[in-house]
Protein backbone atom coordinates (compact mmCIF):
# COMPACT_ATOMS: atom_id res chain seq x y z
CA UNK A 1 0.00 0.00 0.00
CA UNK A 2 1.34 3.67 -1.11
CA UNK A 3 2.77 5.49 1.61
CA UNK A 4 1.09 8.28 -0.24
CA UNK A 5 -2.31 7.11 1.14
CA UNK A 6 -2.38 9.03 4.62
CA UNK A 7 -1.29 12.13 3.37
CA UNK A 8 -3.63 12.27 0.69
CA UNK A 9 -6.58 10.98 3.17
CA UNK A 10 -4.93 14.46 5.44
CA UNK A 11 -5.55 16.82 2.67
CA UNK A 12 -9.53 15.37 2.25
CA UNK A 13 -11.88 18.15 3.80
CA UNK A 14 -13.95 15.59 4.84
CA UNK A 15 -14.00 12.73 7.55
CA UNK A 16 -11.75 9.86 5.49
CA UNK A 17 -10.52 6.66 6.46
CA UNK A 18 -8.30 4.14 4.77
CA UNK A 19 -9.06 0.33 5.38
CA UNK A 20 -6.61 -2.49 3.68
CA UNK A 21 -6.94 -5.54 1.97
CA UNK A 22 -6.81 -7.40 5.33
CA UNK A 23 -9.94 -5.62 6.95
CA UNK A 24 -8.08 -3.49 9.12
CA UNK A 25 -7.87 0.58 9.30
CA UNK A 26 -4.73 2.03 7.68
CA UNK A 27 -5.42 5.58 8.23
CA UNK A 28 -7.34 8.25 9.06
CA UNK A 29 -7.51 11.80 8.63
CA UNK A 30 -7.99 14.06 11.51
CA UNK A 31 -11.54 14.50 10.92
CA UNK A 32 -12.52 11.03 11.28
CA UNK A 33 -10.15 10.56 14.10
CA UNK A 34 -12.42 13.19 15.68
CA UNK A 35 -15.82 10.75 14.73
CA UNK A 36 -14.17 7.38 16.15
CA UNK A 37 -10.75 7.95 17.81
CA UNK A 38 -7.16 7.38 16.57
CA UNK A 39 -6.98 4.87 18.79
CA UNK A 40 -9.14 2.60 15.43
CA UNK A 41 -6.13 2.48 13.44
CA UNK A 42 -4.57 -0.44 12.99
CA UNK A 43 -7.63 -2.75 14.22
CA UNK A 44 -10.15 -4.60 12.21
CA UNK A 45 -12.54 -1.96 10.86
CA UNK A 46 -15.64 -3.75 12.82
CA UNK A 47 -14.39 -2.75 15.79
CA UNK A 48 -13.65 0.98 14.50
CA UNK A 49 -16.93 1.64 12.65
CA UNK A 50 -19.21 -0.92 14.63
CA UNK A 51 -22.36 0.55 12.92
CA UNK A 52 -24.01 -2.63 10.95
CA UNK A 53 -25.16 -0.76 7.81
CA UNK A 54 -22.03 1.02 7.77
CA UNK A 55 -19.96 -2.16 8.07
CA UNK A 56 -21.95 -4.27 5.63
CA UNK A 57 -21.28 -0.76 3.02
CA UNK A 58 -17.67 -1.96 3.64
CA UNK A 59 -17.87 -5.30 3.26
CA UNK A 60 -19.30 -5.27 -0.14
CA UNK A 61 -16.90 -2.87 -1.36
CA UNK A 62 -14.07 -4.91 -0.47
CA UNK A 63 -15.86 -8.13 -1.30
CA UNK A 64 -17.09 -6.79 -5.06
CA UNK A 65 -14.72 -4.16 -5.78
CA UNK A 66 -17.46 -1.86 -6.48
CA UNK A 67 -18.19 1.47 -5.08
CA UNK A 68 -21.15 1.46 -2.38
CA UNK A 69 -23.31 4.26 -0.37
CA UNK A 70 -25.12 4.17 2.81
CA UNK A 71 -26.37 6.20 5.66
CA UNK A 72 -24.84 7.22 8.48
CA UNK A 73 -26.59 8.46 11.73
CA UNK A 74 -24.56 9.51 14.80
CA UNK A 75 -25.19 11.53 17.84
CA UNK A 76 -22.74 13.32 19.95
CA UNK A 77 -23.32 15.84 22.63
CA UNK A 78 -23.90 18.92 20.53
CA UNK A 79 -26.04 17.31 18.00
CA UNK A 80 -27.32 14.70 15.53
CA UNK A 81 -25.75 14.23 12.42
CA UNK A 82 -26.59 12.45 9.19
CA UNK A 83 -23.39 11.15 6.80
CA UNK A 84 -23.51 9.92 3.15
CA UNK A 85 -20.48 7.45 3.10
CA UNK A 86 -19.01 6.61 -0.26
CA UNK A 87 -16.71 2.93 0.38
CA UNK A 88 -14.90 3.65 -3.22
CA UNK A 89 -12.59 0.36 -4.15
CA UNK A 90 -8.50 1.36 -4.44
CA UNK A 91 -7.07 -0.40 -7.61
CA UNK A 92 -8.09 -3.45 -9.43
CA UNK A 93 -11.32 -5.41 -7.43
CA UNK A 94 -10.19 -3.50 -4.32
CA UNK A 95 -6.67 -4.94 -4.63
CA UNK A 96 -4.99 -2.21 -1.97
CA UNK A 97 -8.89 -1.64 0.06
CA UNK A 98 -10.93 0.99 -0.16
CA UNK A 99 -10.94 4.67 1.25
CA UNK A 100 -14.32 5.50 3.29
CA UNK A 101 -15.42 9.27 3.23
CA UNK A 102 -17.95 10.37 5.31
CA UNK A 103 -20.43 13.71 3.49
CA UNK A 104 -22.74 16.11 6.12
CA UNK A 105 -25.83 16.05 4.63
CA UNK A 106 -27.60 17.05 7.93
CA UNK A 107 -28.43 20.67 7.13
CA UNK A 108 -29.94 19.19 3.40
CA UNK A 109 -31.93 16.38 5.69
CA UNK A 110 -33.28 19.26 8.00
CA UNK A 111 -34.55 21.51 5.16
CA UNK A 112 -36.46 18.44 3.08
CA UNK A 113 -37.61 18.15 6.66
CA UNK A 114 -38.68 21.65 7.19
CA UNK A 115 -39.96 21.47 3.19
CA UNK A 116 -42.25 18.34 4.00
CA UNK A 117 -43.85 19.64 7.80
CA UNK A 118 -44.63 23.10 5.35
CA UNK A 119 -46.46 21.15 2.89
CA UNK A 120 -48.29 19.03 5.25
CA UNK A 121 -49.06 21.72 7.09
CA UNK A 122 -50.35 24.19 4.61
CA UNK A 123 -52.34 21.27 3.24
CA UNK A 124 -54.07 20.94 6.72
CA UNK A 125 -54.81 24.29 6.70
CA UNK A 126 -56.56 24.24 3.40
CA UNK A 127 -58.09 21.11 3.74
CA UNK A 128 -60.38 22.24 6.64
CA UNK A 129 -62.34 24.89 4.50
CA UNK A 130 -62.31 23.39 1.49
CA UNK A 131 -63.88 20.10 3.17
CA UNK A 132 -66.46 22.46 4.91
CA UNK A 133 -67.08 24.32 1.29
CA UNK A 134 -67.57 21.16 -0.29
CA UNK A 135 -70.22 20.00 2.38
CA UNK A 136 -72.48 23.10 2.01
CA UNK A 137 -72.53 23.42 -2.20
CA UNK A 138 -73.64 19.74 -1.75
CA UNK A 139 -75.93 20.31 0.71
CA UNK A 140 -77.19 23.86 -1.33
CA UNK A 141 -77.97 21.40 -3.99
CA UNK A 142 -79.74 18.87 -2.37
CA UNK A 143 -81.74 19.07 0.42
CA UNK A 144 -81.21 23.00 1.25
CA UNK A 145 -82.22 23.72 -2.43
CA UNK A 146 -85.45 25.47 -1.92
CA UNK A 147 -84.59 26.38 2.17
CA UNK A 148 -83.91 30.23 2.07
CA UNK A 149 -83.01 30.65 5.49
CA UNK A 150 -80.59 27.90 5.45
CA UNK A 151 -79.30 28.69 1.95
CA UNK A 152 -78.43 32.02 3.48
CA UNK A 153 -76.40 30.66 6.77
CA UNK A 154 -74.50 28.56 4.53
CA UNK A 155 -73.70 31.19 2.32
CA UNK A 156 -72.09 33.22 5.06
CA UNK A 157 -69.99 30.36 6.32
CA UNK A 158 -69.19 29.48 2.82
CA UNK A 159 -67.93 33.36 2.75
CA UNK A 160 -66.34 33.23 5.73
CA UNK A 161 -64.34 30.02 4.98
CA UNK A 162 -63.43 30.91 1.79
CA UNK A 163 -62.07 34.43 3.35
CA UNK A 164 -59.69 32.10 5.12
CA UNK A 165 -57.94 30.57 2.57
CA UNK A 166 -57.34 34.25 1.11
CA UNK A 167 -55.71 35.41 4.18
CA UNK A 168 -53.95 32.43 4.11
CA UNK A 169 -52.82 32.21 1.06
CA UNK A 170 -51.87 35.98 1.11
CA UNK A 171 -49.90 35.53 3.89
CA UNK A 172 -48.06 32.62 2.27
CA UNK A 173 -47.03 34.88 -0.70
CA UNK A 174 -46.08 37.55 1.71
CA UNK A 175 -44.09 34.82 4.23
CA UNK A 176 -42.37 34.25 0.92
CA UNK A 177 -41.84 37.85 -0.52
CA UNK A 178 -40.46 38.61 3.09
CA UNK A 179 -38.13 35.68 2.98
CA UNK A 180 -36.61 36.40 -0.30
CA UNK A 181 -35.53 39.76 0.77
CA UNK A 182 -34.49 39.53 3.90
CA UNK A 183 -30.65 39.49 2.91
CA UNK A 184 -31.53 42.96 2.09
CA UNK A 185 -31.36 45.95 4.38
CA UNK A 186 -33.82 48.38 3.49
CA UNK A 187 -32.37 52.40 3.24
CA UNK A 188 -35.34 54.34 2.95
CA UNK A 189 -35.58 56.54 6.07
CA UNK A 190 -39.36 56.54 7.67
CA UNK A 191 -41.10 57.66 10.40
CA UNK A 192 -42.17 54.50 12.56
CA UNK A 193 -44.58 57.33 14.74
CA UNK A 194 -46.34 57.92 11.40
CA UNK A 195 -46.88 54.02 10.66
CA UNK A 196 -47.99 53.90 14.23
CA UNK A 197 -50.72 56.04 13.96
CA UNK A 198 -52.03 54.85 10.60
CA UNK A 199 -52.08 51.59 12.24
CA UNK A 200 -53.76 52.22 15.69
CA UNK A 201 -56.44 54.49 13.89
CA UNK A 202 -57.16 51.31 10.86
CA UNK A 203 -58.04 49.25 13.80
CA UNK A 204 -59.80 51.22 15.82
CA UNK A 205 -62.98 50.06 14.89
CA UNK A 206 -62.38 46.39 15.40
CA UNK A 207 -60.62 47.43 19.31
CA UNK A 208 -64.69 49.15 19.31
CA UNK A 209 -66.04 45.86 17.91
CA UNK A 210 -64.48 43.87 20.63
CA UNK A 211 -64.45 45.97 23.45
CA UNK A 212 -60.73 47.05 23.73
CA UNK A 213 -59.64 50.43 25.12
CA UNK A 214 -56.27 51.07 22.76
CA UNK A 215 -54.27 53.68 23.51
CA UNK A 216 -51.05 54.94 21.81
CA UNK A 217 -47.74 56.13 23.53
CA UNK A 218 -44.81 58.05 23.05
CA UNK A 219 -45.98 58.74 19.35
CA UNK A 220 -46.63 62.40 19.24
CA UNK A 221 -43.33 63.65 17.31
CA UNK A 222 -41.53 62.11 14.15
CA UNK A 223 -39.20 59.41 15.01
CA UNK A 224 -36.89 57.86 11.89
CA UNK A 225 -35.71 54.58 11.40
CA UNK A 226 -34.43 52.84 7.88
CA UNK A 227 -36.95 50.56 6.90
CA UNK A 228 -39.37 49.36 4.25
CA UNK A 229 -42.82 51.47 5.02
CA UNK A 230 -45.34 48.38 3.79
CA UNK A 231 -43.85 45.83 5.78
CA UNK A 232 -43.95 48.29 9.28
CA UNK A 233 -47.06 48.81 8.57
CA UNK A 234 -47.86 44.98 8.65
CA UNK A 235 -45.65 44.07 10.89
CA UNK A 236 -47.88 46.95 13.61
CA UNK A 237 -51.02 45.66 12.55
CA UNK A 238 -50.29 42.20 12.84
CA UNK A 239 -49.16 42.99 16.44
CA UNK A 240 -51.96 45.57 17.27
CA UNK A 241 -54.70 42.86 15.57
CA UNK A 242 -53.42 39.85 17.79
CA UNK A 243 -53.49 42.14 20.31
CA UNK A 244 -57.33 43.00 20.07
CA UNK A 245 -57.87 39.69 19.12
CA UNK A 246 -56.31 37.16 21.75
CA UNK A 247 -55.50 39.93 24.33
CA UNK A 248 -59.02 41.72 24.39
CA UNK A 249 -59.89 40.01 27.33
CA UNK A 250 -58.35 42.32 29.51
CA UNK A 251 -60.28 45.12 28.21
CA UNK A 252 -57.47 47.65 27.02
CA UNK A 253 -54.24 47.15 25.07
CA UNK A 254 -51.14 49.72 24.95
CA UNK A 255 -49.09 50.33 21.94
CA UNK A 256 -46.54 52.13 23.34
CA UNK A 257 -43.59 54.06 21.63
CA UNK A 258 -39.93 54.32 23.21
CA UNK A 259 -36.43 55.53 22.23
CA UNK A 260 -33.22 54.70 23.53
CA UNK A 261 -29.66 56.97 22.98
CA UNK A 262 -27.84 53.28 23.97
CA UNK A 263 -30.32 50.17 23.24
CA UNK A 264 -27.93 47.17 24.50
CA UNK A 265 -29.41 44.87 21.29
CA UNK A 266 -27.23 47.71 18.76
CA UNK A 267 -25.39 49.37 21.28
CA UNK A 268 -26.49 52.35 19.86
CA UNK A 269 -29.74 54.61 19.51
CA UNK A 270 -32.54 52.14 19.63
CA UNK A 271 -35.99 52.56 19.08
CA UNK A 272 -38.59 49.91 20.82
CA UNK A 273 -42.55 49.59 20.08
CA UNK A 274 -44.40 47.74 22.64
CA UNK A 275 -48.10 46.10 22.09
CA UNK A 276 -49.13 45.56 25.64
CA UNK A 277 -52.29 43.49 26.58
CA UNK A 278 -53.52 43.00 29.65
CA UNK A 279 -55.82 39.20 28.55
CA UNK A 280 -55.03 35.84 29.34
CA UNK A 281 -51.90 35.43 28.57
CA UNK A 282 -49.63 32.18 28.30
CA UNK A 283 -47.44 29.96 29.35
CA UNK A 284 -43.88 30.90 28.89
CA UNK A 285 -43.16 27.74 27.57
CA UNK A 286 -44.54 28.22 24.28
CA UNK A 287 -42.30 31.55 23.74
CA UNK A 288 -39.21 29.88 21.97
CA UNK A 289 -41.67 28.54 19.65
CA UNK A 290 -44.50 31.08 18.44
CA UNK A 291 -42.56 32.55 15.50
CA UNK A 292 -42.56 28.95 13.88
CA UNK A 293 -45.09 28.88 11.03
CA UNK A 294 -48.35 27.58 11.33
CA UNK A 295 -47.52 27.06 15.79
CA UNK A 296 -50.55 27.74 17.79
CA UNK A 297 -50.90 28.30 21.91
CA UNK A 298 -54.41 27.39 21.25
CA UNK A 299 -55.36 26.19 17.76
CA UNK A 300 -59.33 26.00 17.74
CA UNK A 301 -59.34 29.45 19.14
CA UNK A 302 -56.71 30.89 16.38
CA UNK A 303 -58.67 29.11 14.00
CA UNK A 304 -62.08 30.53 15.47
CA UNK A 305 -60.34 34.04 15.49
CA UNK A 306 -59.97 34.08 11.43
CA UNK A 307 -55.79 33.40 12.20
CA UNK A 308 -53.74 31.80 9.89
CA UNK A 309 -50.66 30.85 12.51
CA UNK A 310 -48.70 33.16 10.18
CA UNK A 311 -48.49 36.46 11.58
CA UNK A 312 -45.73 36.45 14.19
CA UNK A 313 -43.43 34.27 11.40
CA UNK A 314 -44.14 37.40 9.08
CA UNK A 315 -43.51 39.74 12.14
CA UNK A 316 -40.32 37.52 12.85
CA UNK A 317 -38.48 37.81 9.21
CA UNK A 318 -39.44 41.25 8.71
CA UNK A 319 -37.76 42.55 11.46
CA UNK A 320 -35.04 40.56 11.21
CA UNK A 321 -34.35 42.47 7.91
CA UNK A 322 -34.70 45.56 9.55
CA UNK A 323 -31.61 44.09 11.63
CA UNK A 324 -33.80 44.67 14.98
CA UNK A 325 -35.21 42.30 17.41
CA UNK A 326 -38.60 40.93 18.20
CA UNK A 327 -38.69 39.62 21.87
CA UNK A 328 -42.11 38.16 23.21
CA UNK A 329 -43.12 37.97 27.12
CA UNK A 330 -46.07 36.28 28.54
CA UNK A 331 -47.50 34.89 32.16
CA UNK A 332 -50.87 33.29 32.49
CA UNK A 333 -53.11 35.60 33.67
CA UNK A 334 -50.76 38.81 33.84
CA UNK A 335 -50.65 39.45 29.65
CA UNK A 336 -48.61 39.89 26.99
CA UNK A 337 -45.91 42.16 25.56
CA UNK A 338 -44.72 42.19 22.09
CA UNK A 339 -41.71 44.01 21.66
CA UNK A 340 -39.93 45.28 18.41
CA UNK A 341 -36.73 46.73 18.66
CA UNK A 342 -34.96 48.88 15.51
CA UNK A 343 -31.58 51.01 15.58
CA UNK A 344 -32.44 54.23 15.10
CA UNK A 345 -31.81 56.29 11.87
Amino acid sequence: MSDLFPSILAGIPLPALLIGRDERVRAMNPLAEAMFGAAGVGRHYVTALRQPALLDCVEEALRLGQVRRVRYLTTDVAREATYEVAASPLGPGAAEGVIVVFTDITEREQMGQIRRDFVANVSHELKTPLTALIGFIETLKGPARNDPAARDRFLDIMAREADRMNRLVSDLLSLSRVEAEERMRPETRIDVAALLRSAVQTLRPLAAESGVAMTLEGAEGAVHVLGDEDQMIQVFQNLIENGVKYGGSGGSLRVVLSQSPRELAFRGPGVRIDVIDRGEGFDPVHIPRLTERFYRVDSHRSREMGGTGLGLAIVKHIVNRHRGRFRIDSHLGQGSTFSVMLPEA
